[in-house]
């Protein structure tokens, strides 16, 4: 197991060297990043490589017998590099040059970016192919973090255009699927074809979710570009990671695709960051564990695990003393094998001033150290547990195309699509039911449940695959605007909604209206749910019953007779479909049905304690996490605020 700090020596004088890594040794440490953001260090003038430093760096961690994982250093490139060849900036949507001085401002299609990243890769990697202490490399960093997936400059128009020459056979086989006839937007040529930057009203559906998928190719074939280069040249010993930052659903690029080719995932694990008064859900924490563990399929490293309180020019939430702890053991818990730790020092200079680490600018090892250390101690006992595969009968399933297209038409000024997965993966989460979070182009057949949120893009490739699940005995909860459009990001016609599952859902959506933010509409419950009440908000399906039995209608004294949530059987198993933004409330004892009607392991606990039981060799472990700041009760035993444990189940 390798347990460490990201640890940036560049930052402090050569004289600290021995102190820090002997501080990073009494941790408990056994491996540091390194090198990520050190291109100038490693190249200062074009052509005159000298890893010298670093090879001092890596003769002490050796010494104390400390692991390294070296990042390549491209997603910050020296200075001479942009004022020799300023065309490798990316340009926002206003055509505005991102000037050198922050980080990721080169653009994915230059040609040139891409022979100077190949050059230092390349150099890098074979000066320390057969360095045993180099256990690891890191692509880049952060993938598209900060908007820097997104550029506009002439070279990604030019890129766009011969994109879209290569998919469509012709220019009037493009018209005809774009429905450029609209709006008089028809073209003659390739070269005709706009970026889609600002303009009166906005642009073409097709046009814009093109733009999306090319904006996803450009970044994954750099990415896989640059990996190779790594394969290529590295040790045989050496694998190859990136890290994935968190966010990744507000990302133009498929995060499935980008890590297709490496040995293993790495996240970097933010549950507060600067702006925020508090941290983000517990269920939303654990989704993106879920998220990352089912990018390859198998479990994943974190080499960003927060500790200090994090911002650029705004600090967020402090976490509270043992808070930052029990977030590393819920990653533990969810399929993290590895963990380093964000970051060994904060740095006194440059932008990130504000990113506290292990040690603050004071360097003192106060109650932070002291954590990271009780954890290291603690967590090496379970070495195989956290290596043992996770088992889940649930699947959550996404789409980027599909994202994407919500994002060029929310539709609602209240949607928000991790938001809406969320509102579906928070009940199952609070009955401490596994789930995985995966592509909905993965083989789903041998889950129990799927859980499909607001999945408007579905053709009848898709629904046939879901028809065989539900057929065969399995469950799927649709919600709202289900199979609304086609891969062309196109309404489906002469298909009443939810399109080409509606027999499966057994309903038809006769009519549908788009809630404001601050719009609650009541539901009532139907049948068994009699006498209950709930909420509905961002969007309502008035649904018509074609098979389906109603769960809950909409109690307003129009459309009462329209269902709001309705339930399904179909050959061998059930389809739900929740109509609208649901309230959790609503959703709990529908998530409770379904994990009974399975089958399926789950574990009763106070709101805020989460449990998560794990398996290795026939024994049984769960681990035990108060998130709340407040004394919580389970199975007769009071957690402490913050409290995580593992115990035998």
């Amino acid at each position: 197991m390798y347990l460490g700090v990201d640890y940036y020596p560049e930052h402090w004088p050569k004289e600290m060297m021995d102190e820090d890594i002997n501080g990073i040794k009494q941790l408990g440490a056994n491996i540091v990043r390194i090198g990520e953001f050190a291109w100038h260090l490693m190249e200062k003038e074009e052509g005159a490589f000298d890893f010298s430093f670093f090879d001092e760096v890596i003769e002490k961690l050796k010494k104390e017998q400390i692991a390294v994982m070296f990042g390549t250093p491209t997603a910050t490139f020296p200075a001479w590099l942009a004022k020799k060849h300023p065309s490798i900036l990316s340009e926002d949507e206003n055509g505005q040059k991102r000037v050198f001085g922050g980080r990721r401002q080169y653009c994915f299609t230059s040609p040139i970016y891409r022979k100077y990243a190949a050059k230092i890769t390349e150099e890098l990697v074979k000066h320390y192919r057969e360095e045993e202490s180099i256990i690891a490399w890191q692509i880049d960093n952060e993938f598209g973090h900060e908007g820097s997936d997104m550029c506009y400059c002439s070279q990604c128009h030019e890129g766009f255009q011969q994109y879209l020459r290569t998919k469509y056979k012709s220019i009037d086989e493009l018209n005809e699927r774009f429905g450029t006839i609209f709006w008089g937007q028809t073209y003659n040529d390739f070269t005709e074809i706009p970026l889609p930057t600002k303009t009166i009203t906005t642009h073409n559906p097709t046009l814009q979710l093109e733009w999306a998928r090319f904006r996803s190719l450009t970044l994954n074939s750099f990415a896989h570009e640059m990996t190779a280069i790594v394969q290529k040249h590295k040790g045989d010993h050496q694998k190859v990671t990136t890290n994935v930052s968190g966010g990744f659903f507000q990302k133009w690029f498929d995060h499935a695709e980008n890590v297709r080719p490496l040995d293993f995932v790495s996240y970097d694990n933010y549950p507060v960051w600067g702006g925020l008064a508090e941290p983000i859900t517990p269920a939303h924490i654990a989704m993106t564990h879920d998220f990352n563990r089912g990018l390859l399929g198998k479990n994943y490293w974190i080499v960003e695990e927060l500790m200090g309180a994090q911002g650029h020019n705004v600090i967020g939430y402090l976490p509270r003393p043992n808070q930052a702890k029990m977030w590393s053991y819920q990653a533990f818990a969810h399929g993290c094998t590895d963990m380093l730790y964000f970051r060994w020092r904060g740095m006194t200079k440059g932008a990130e001033q504000f990113c506290f680490g292990i040690v603050d600018h004071d360097n003192t090892y106060g109650r932070k150290y002291e954590e990271v250390q009780s954890l290291f101690e603690n967590i090496r006992q379970y070495d195989e547990l956290l290596k043992s595969d996770i088992s889940s009968d649930i699947a959550v399933l996404y789409d980027y195309d599909n994202i994407w297209s919500w994002r060029f038409q929310v539709q609602s000024e209240g949607f928000d699509f991790t938001n809406e997965l969320l509102r579906l993966y928070t009940p199952f989460y609070k009955w401490n039911a596994k789930m995985d979070v995966i592509p909905v182009d993965r083989d789903f057949n041998r889950y129990k449940v799927l859980i499909i949120p607001v999945l408007q893009i579905i053709d009848e490739s898709l629904s046939e695959r879901l028809r065989a699940f539900v057929q065969n005995g399995g469950t799927i909860v649709f919600s709202f605007r289900t199979g609304l459009k086609d891969k062309d990001n196109n309404i489906h016609f002469k298909q009443p909604l939810p399109g080409f599952v509606r027999d499966l859902a057994g309903i038809r959506v006769v009519e549908t209206e788009a809630l404001s933010d601050y719009q609650l509409v009541p539901i009532v419950g139907v049948g068994e749910n009699e006498g209950e009440t709930g909420e509905v908000s961002v969007w309502r399906d008035l649904i018509q019953l074609e098979g389906a039995e109603a769960y809950y209608r909409y109690d307003d004294p129009f459309y009462h007779e329209r269902a709001a949530i309705t339930k399904h059987q179909y050959g061998n198993g059930t389809v739900y479909y929740i109509g609208g933004g649901v309230n959790e409330e609503v959703l709990m004892p529908i998530a409770k049905e379904i994990i009974d009607h399975h089958k399926i392991e789950f574990v009763q606990s106070e709101d805020g304690v989460e449990v998560y039981v794990r398996e290795v060799e026939g024994e049984r472990y769960a681990f035990i996490l108060n998130h709340t700041a407040n004394e919580k009760e389970f199975n007769g035993e009071t957690l402490k605020p913050f409290e995580s444990k593992i115990q035998k189940w």
